[in-house]
């Protein structure tokens, strides 16, 4: 298994000025629709179809497990047919958002916009656990959210389920 670590934090908007006075530089984006297939306190299998600019389109299979910075995850890519199937038959919604990836200063940070709710967000991805605890935050980032249940990607598809976003 490897080892995600990872800080996430609110964003206020979108860094489209971050953009436009290239403080920040595109890197990619695309749009994603993630599904989860089983789930427990601390463990989540989920699948996601992963559309880019010019409408192709990736799948992957995740399992991530625990709390906190350092997180396990084994992902890996699923062929089209295998993602239909397992969300065949299903009354699934997927939880929708875009992704855009920025760099600044040597990081690359994932911009989340989530279609289904009114919610950005912005996560980095470091190394190792020091890079994370001595990471400056850029001043247009917006309070951590450290592992706030309720801004938890899977914590946000529950309830898309059940209609209460």
């Amino acid at each position: 298994m490897s080892k995600e670590i990872e800080r996430k934090f609110l964003l206020p908007a979108f860094p489209a000025k971050e953009l436009e006075n290239k403080a920040i530089a595109m890197v990619s984006k695309q749009y994603i629709y993630q599904t989860y297939l089983a789930f427990s306190e601390d463990q989540e299998i989920r699948v996601r179809k992963l559309v880019n600019n010019e409408g192709l389109s990736d799948f992957t299979h995740t399992f991530k497990s625990g709390h906190g910075l350092v997180r396990e995850e084994i992902e890996y890519p699923i062929s089209e047919k295998i993602y239909t199937q397992l969300l065949n038959n299903t009354k699934l919604k997927p939880l929708e958002k875009i992704r855009t990836k920025v760099e600044y200063e040597g990081h690359i940070f994932e911009v989340d916009e989530y279609k289904q709710i009114d919610l950005i967000v912005v996560e980095v991805e470091f190394p190792d656990v020091h890079s994370a605890e001595v990471f400056t935050v850029p001043d247009w980032f917006g309070r951590e959210l450290g592992q706030e249940e309720e801004f938890r990607n899977k914590t946000l598809w529950i309830k898309l389920q059940t209609e209460t976003l």
